[in-house]
């Protein structure tokens, strides 16, 4: 059904999100890998046969459904967000609620009409809207929901948290993101450039994997900021339905202040607007215009805070241990890109980097059989693959005494 009226979905998308049209229509279609892998994946939730340690018995491992489980989602990828954790529940065995953004809730009522449409039976996938509060603090207390997946902001992350351990409740967080893209001089600039704009400006900026701090290896600096901010004037500014636009507005005018809040700080603390512009990227309420600083600092507010938006800090360095410690000065463990042409320094530095997921020398690395998740305070537990779907079953050992009593 997703499939048969993508066109449809994606311009709901569109209209109560603003990503591009043509981004839109790729959300739709990496929902919908979710669903195809997840169907098949549930065929494959085998449990163990353990050699018996006592004699006469019979030992099992099987995993089994948690039970109901609430589904929290923000308003970045309305659709994506909700299939992938769905998907993985419901091939668990579990029935789900689904909790959408305040900002989004159409995009949620479409993905409830295709489960209708499919005939899936009542009561399996639900949609509730409202006070968003009130009814995230309900899931959470609710006996029945055995698990809580939640994709947000750190702080609210906690709170969750937090009050999930009255019922003892499975908890899944996906959580904020600050990612570094280390390049370094050994790779080709042209691609580490178009790399970069990639990993930086999908959604808008708005994603929690989307690049935030750039660390430039000294020798190939300047010129990767020259050709950078030449890629970064380039981008067209506009609504999400108009063919030409690759930066649509900001979902939240927050957001878009908060970006404004960023460059000034930047610019106050000694940092370069190379593309950009000088009243704090203004292209007027919900709209920025994209941005590169260069020269920045971890003085700076962009160096030390996530940004959702089109704006992007580069920073110069000198050695490997340098860049990976400065990466690694941060709680949001999400994702981080390298950029290097030697494989030795690829697998040194993938591993020294306090982060769920690595991308070395490419912008895009997730999809359905990936394990989706970050280190420290950017969440717990995964999503996707496997380990996605065992995050909403239980195991449950049996012990079975197979020798025959006398009588």
């Amino acid at each position: 059904m997703c499939r048969e009226h993508a066109h449809e979905i994606a311009q709901v998308i569109t209209l109560e999100q603003g990503k591009p049209l043509r981004e839109a229509l790729d959300e739709v279609r990496y929902g919908i890998g979710f669903m195809d892998w997840f169907a098949a994946e549930a065929e494959r939730a085998y449990g163990e046969t353990i050699p018996a340690h006592k004699p006469g018995v019979c030992l099992t491992v099987d995993l089994q459904p948690v039970g109901v489980v609430g589904i929290v989602t923000p308003w970045n990828f309305p659709f994506a967000m909700i299939a992938r954790k769905a998907a993985a529940a419901l091939a668990a065995g579990c029935s789900v609620v689904v909790k959408p953004a305040p900002e989004t809730p159409l995009s949620a009522f479409a993905l409830a009409r295709m489960a209708q449409k499919a005939n899936l039976p009542p009561g399996i996938f639900n949609v509730v809207h409202g006070d968003g509060p009130e009814l995230v603090r309900r899931l959470n207390e609710h006996v029945q929901v055995r698990a809580l997946s939640f994709t947000g902001s750190t702080e609210v992350g906690r709170v969750l948290m937090r009050d999930a351990a009255a019922t003892v409740k499975r908890v899944s967080l996906e959580l904020g993101g600050h990612a570094p893209f280390i390049v370094f001089d050994d790779a080709p600039l042209e691609k580490a450039v178009d790399d970069c704009m990639a990993a930086k400006f999908a959604t808008s900026g708005q994603d929690c994997l989307a690049v935030n701090r750039v660390y430039v290896q000294q020798r190939s600096y300047a010129a990767f900021c020259d050709a950078l901010a030449g890629k970064v004037r380039e981008l067209r500014v506009g609504h999400g339905l108009e063919e030409a636009t690759q930066i649509g507005p900001m979902t939240r005018r927050s957001v878009a202040e908060k970006c404004r809040t960023q460059v000034e700080d930047a610019i106050d603390r000694g940092g370069r607007l190379l593309a950009g512009n000088n009243q704090a990227s203004l292209s007027g309420g919900n709209f920025i215009t994209p941005t590169l600083i260069v020269d920045a600092n971890e003085s700076m507010d962009i160096a030390r805070d996530e940004t959702f938006g089109p704006v992007v800090a580069v920073l110069p360095f000198d050695t490997e241990d340098e860049a990976v410690v400065r990466a690694n000065n941060n709680e949001l463990g999400l994702a981080a890109y390298v950029q290097t042409e030697s494989l030795g320094r690829a697998h040194r530095v993938s591993k020294a980097l306090e982060y769920g997921m690595v991308a070395v020398n490419t912008p895009s690395f997730t999809g359905a059989p990936i394990p989706f998740g970050g280190w420290k305070q950017a969440g717990l537990g995964r999503e996707g693959s496997r380990h996605g779907m065992a995050e909403f079953m239980e195991l449950k050992y049996t012990c079975i005494q197979t020798q025959m009593q006398e009588s």
